[in-house]
Formats: structure tokens, C-alpha cells, sequence
């Protein structure tokens, strides 16, 4: 048997890291708002009668193998952590081959990552004929990645991969709830640039000195986290209007409060990006993920994407193409 499946990195606008428990719990009417991106994450897993397990990793120029998957589970150390990791969770009928690729480059902030483990669990959930629902599939992932990077993990970044679109995720002591945002895609489209820096960065260890800080009582942190809120829930309300000029607004508001909260937010490359980008007819900017590197989403006039691309690129940055991804996770049995 041989099973396919593919699942979209994201873009946040507003309302990043509210999204850990229990951090959201602290602020009434919390929301993240992002959307997908036509960068994907993608898994074959092809079954053999063999016992031998091997795992590739096409971007990564990674792979190993294993006599069984009971070896797998034994083994102290692993060089596809999240390949190994989902696959002890799922467990395999019989042994098999799996192949990852990620268009995500490493440490982007786009949750190259969390797409991912949605992609191959997609894949072994089809593989085992478990039948998780999509929701609780999100709740085995983001439990595996914290698992994989030992500190706690946001549930926004695995939405974009298992629905597509723009969305606002709800978070509450009710739980987590996600909300999709119509929006005119092409328009949208016309208006979105995402650059690399080429700088990875690593959003555990940035994630975590902010949840620490929090949970140890910084009052400062505590004030910026409030406004993050307010401008999540004004991003929502904005993005559901389609009123772009408030867009780029809440996006400008959001980076200046953001860059309050983690001294390795930004870089001097991020700082000049948005700078000479604003010039160039930029509506708003921000970096992607916890920061500190990786990617930078400029949202753009109608007819200034080709100035804004000029510019970044005269500044040293990579200009990722990108599109808003309508579809989520989809998973493909070839035999």
C-alpha cells in the first residue's frame, strides 16, 4: 500500500504565542488570526512485508533504518525526530519506507514543523485505519512536538495545515475553536510578500523565555500581552472586513508590542527589511513565528508587490512566492 498526503505552512498576522496554555486563559477573548500558504509539507509511506522501518528526509538530506519498528521505539536517539516520533505514536502494520519533503526552509517561522507532523500523521492515521477526527489528530500532534522539543507548544500552527484558508482561532476556558474568515483569496493574494531571511531561528527557545516571564509575574510582559490581544481581536474584526489600510496598521502595532516582549525578536536584517519596505509602498510588516529570524510577511497596496519585492531583494532577503492555500491537509491511497 502506498499512501500520499500533503499539508500547508502559515503566515500569522496577530495574536502569536496567546495561543500556549495557559497563557490565553489570562486574556478574555483571545484569538489568533493566520492563514495558509501554498508552501507545502508532504509524506509517502509505502508498506513492505518486510519488518525493516526507513525513514527519509528529502529536504533535510537525511535517513535511517531500522530492523523493526519495535527497534525504532527502543532506540535512544533518532536523526528525523519527527518522523520517528509520530510513527512510535501510530505504530505501522507491517514494515514500510516514509519519504518527507518541506518547501518550509529550516527555522522559517512558517510552522514548516507542525505542518509536517499533520502530514504524516494524516498519512498513518489513513495507513492504520485509526479514524481520528482532525481535531484530535491537532491534539496528538502539538502533544508530539512538545514531546520532540520539550517545552510547551501553540495549537494555532497546526490549523492552517489541517483546514487551509484564513482563520481565526478562539481560545478559551471552553477550549479551542477555529473560525474560517472569508476573504476575496485573490485580492488577498495580490497583497501578500513573504521574504527568508536566511536566518533560522529556533521559536521553542524563544517561546519559552516569554512563557516564563509571564508565568513569573513580569508585569511588562503582562501589559504587552494585553495588547497583543486587542490588536488580535481588531486584526479579526479588520481581516473580516477586508479593510486592508487597518491590516497594516494592526501589523505595524502588533511587531512594535511584539519586539517589547523577547530582546532576539529582531535582527538588524529585519529591522532595515521593514524599514526600506514601508518606503516601497509596504502597508505593514512582521516577523513570522516567535522571531529572531526565519521569515517576514509584508502585506502590500494593490500594485506595490513588485516595489516591495525590489526592495527586499536589494536588501539581502529571499522573496518566498506564496499564495493563500485553500485546502487543508489532503491525504491520497494510491494502492
Amino acid at each position: 500500500m502506498r499512501i500520499v498526503s500533503k499539508a500547508p505552512c502559515r503566515v500569522d498576522l496577530a495574536g502569536g504565542t496567546l495561543d500556549i496554555w495557559p497563557l490565553y486563559l489570562h486574556h478574555p477573548g483571545a484569538v489568533t488570526v493566520n492563514f495558509a500558504v501554498d508552501r507545502y509539507t508532504s509524506c509517502k509511506v509505502e508498506t513492505h512485508e518486510e519488518s525493516d522501518i526507513l525513514l527519509r528526509s528529502v529536504d533535510l538530506g537525511e535517513q535511517e533504518t531500522y530492523a523493526s519498528l519495535d527497534a525504532l521505539k527502543q532506540a535512544s536517539k533518532t536523526k528525523l525526530p519527527l518522523l520517528a516520533y509520530v510513527l512510535r505514536y501510530f505504530g505501522a502494520p507491517s514494515g514500510l519506507s516514509m519519504e518527507t519533503g518541506s518547501a518550509a526552509p529550516a527555522g522559517a517561522g512558517i510552522s514548516g514543523s507542525s505542518a509536517l507532523i499533520i502530514a504524516i500523521a494524516g498519512a498513518l492515521n489513513r495507513l492504520n485505519g485509526t479514524g481520528h477526527p482532525i481535531e484530535k489528530m491537532r491534539e496528538i500532534a502539538q502533544n508530539i512536538e512538545a514531546q520532540i522539543i520539550r517545552v510547551p507548544t501553540g495549537c494555532q500552527d497546526y490549523y492552517p495545515a489541517m483546514y487551509g484558508g484564513v482563520s481565526a482561532i478562539e481560545l478559551g476556558p471552553a477550549g479551542i475553536r477555529r473560525s474560517a474568515i472569508p476573504v476575496d483569496v485573490d485580492d488577498f493574494d495580490a497583497r501578500i510578500v513573504l521574504a527568508y531571511t536566511g536566518e533560522p531561528r529556533n521559536s521553542g527557545i524563544n517561546n519559552w523565555e516569554v512563557t516564563k516571564a509571564y508565568i513569573d509575574g513580569d508585569r511588562q510582559v503582562h501589559r504587552n500581552f494585553d495588547r497583543i490581544c486587542a490588536i488580535a481581536i481588531g486584526m479579526r474584526a479588520a481581516v473580516e472586513k477586508q479593510d486592508w489600510a487597518e491590516v497594516g496598521r494592526l501589523l505595524r502595532e502588533e511587531w512594535t508590542n511584539r519586539r517589547k516582549n523577547a530582546p532576539g525578536i529582531t535582527t538588524p536584517l529585519i529591522d532595515e527589511l521593514v524599514r526600506v519596505t514601508r518606503r516601497a509602498g509596504a502597508l505593514g510588516a512582521k516577523v513570522c513565528g516567535a522571531g529572531g529570524g526565519g521569515c517576514v510577511f509584508f502585506l502590500v497596496d494593490r500594485g506595490a508587490r513588485e516595489k516591495v519585492v525590489r526592495a527586499i531583494e536589494q536588501t539581502g532577503a529571499t522573496v518566498l512566492p506564496v499564495e493563500v492555500a485553500r485546502k487543508g491537509l489532503q491525504v491520497r491511497t494510491m494502492g
